[in-house]
């Protein structure tokens, strides 16, 4: 049960020191303790946690434009910050988890500039047909958080010039481009700012979780460990994934999102096994591609090492997550073979 609340505001525009406070106040939550995050990141795209960076944006034109590329630690899409953004991070034990009762700390606040939100699909709220905050989650431990997006007036051209959005995703949602699918508020809401919507998030907070927040500032908070883990959400190692030379990738999108796999295959064996996706959750996709590596490239290989991770897994959600990254594997594997047989069949010389 949450007996204490607290707000802080990041003073810094910069990403990687930004989800270095998240990732500290993760990890140092006091027990029966729900905090308000409030951060803001200039000229920034930022990946979900099993993202490829060169799949979902214009990497060398953006950081040629001055921009800056981080990586967070939840699952999930891509998605630009400018400082018409705000971004919010709600920390609560593991057991105080509850997505509804989060996200309505976001519609009360909207809902004092006379705007009702409501939750869309797996991870979005909408004014209208029109989304204007995404939304991602990361356990760890006991804790866990739930960050996202508010889009008060960021710059929607800048968004569409350097996001290259599956069109495939875009397409079945019924629309052209990224900007075309959001909204910022203070376009249908003209009186709304950063300042004042911060001020309504904390009285929602308070409101939602019957405690008055305490206030906190980051100066309060352990400056060497921040500082050393900016600096590992700063290094390319973090951001971009190793280059491999891939033999097998095949692409295709599910209810769940949309998943790229890459196989090196060596001798009939997998060597190396990547799955990029804007799935929602974390640390699945890593377990998966572990399970593989060491495999024959066989379907009834492949099949026994997934179906054993899927045994171990209680969520039938991601139970079917990894039934379709199976079928989709070994059906491919299936149609290269048949490829291969009809090629020797037909092969006269």
């Amino acid at each position: 049960m949450i007996r204490r609340t607290a707000c802080i505001i990041a003073r810094s525009t910069d990403p990687y020191r930004n989800l270095a406070i998240e990732k500290q106040l993760l990890d140092t939550l006091p027990e029966d303790t729900a905090i308000l995050y409030l951060w803001q990141n200039a000229h920034t795209i930022v990946c979900g946690r099993n993202q490829n960076p060169w799949y979902e944006c214009r990497v060398k034109d953006f950081l040629g434009d001055g921009g800056k590329i981080a990586r967070r630690l939840s699952g999930g899409g891509t998605v630009y910050h400018d400082l018409g953004n705000m971004n919010f991070t709600f920390l609560v034990p593991r057991a105080d988890f509850n997505i509804p009762r989060q996200l309505s700390v976001i519609q009360t606040a909207v809902s004092s500039y006379g705007l009702k939100a409501v939750q869309s699909g797996r991870n979005d709220l909408h004014i209208g047909e029109r989304k204007f905050s995404g939304n991602a989650f990361y356990t760890s431990g006991h804790n866990a958080y739930h960050h996202g997006t508010i889009l008060v007036n960021a710059d929607m051209s800048v968004m569409d010039q350097y996001l290259t959005a599956d069109q495939q995703k875009l397409q079945n949602r019924g629309v052209k481009s990224v900007p075309s699918r959001v909204v910022n508020l203070k376009s249908i809401a003209p009186d709304i700012t950063i300042d004042g919507l911060q001020a309504a998030l904390f009285r929602a907070f308070a409101k939602v979780y019957g405690h008055a927040p305490a206030i906190l500032d980051e100066k309060m908070m352990d400056q060497p460990t921040i500082s050393k883990l900016a600096e590992q959400y700063r290094s390319a190692a973090w951001i971009f994934p190793k280059e491999v030379p891939y033999t097998f990738t095949v692409r295709e999108s599910f209810p769940w999102g949309g998943i790229s796999v890459n196989l090196l295959i060596e001798n009939g064996m997998i060597r190396e096994a990547k799955f990029f996706t804007d799935a929602m959750d974390a640390g699945l996709f890593s377990v998966l591609e572990q399970s593989l590596i060491g495999s024959p490239s066989l379907v009834s290989s492949i099949t026994a090492r997934l179906r054993q991770k899927q045994d171990m897994i209680k969520d039938e959600n991601l139970r079917q997550v990894v039934s379709d990254i199976g079928s989709l594997i070994c059906s491919h594997i299936r149609a290269g073979d048949r490829s291969a047989y009809q090629k020797a069949d037909g092969d006269t010389t």
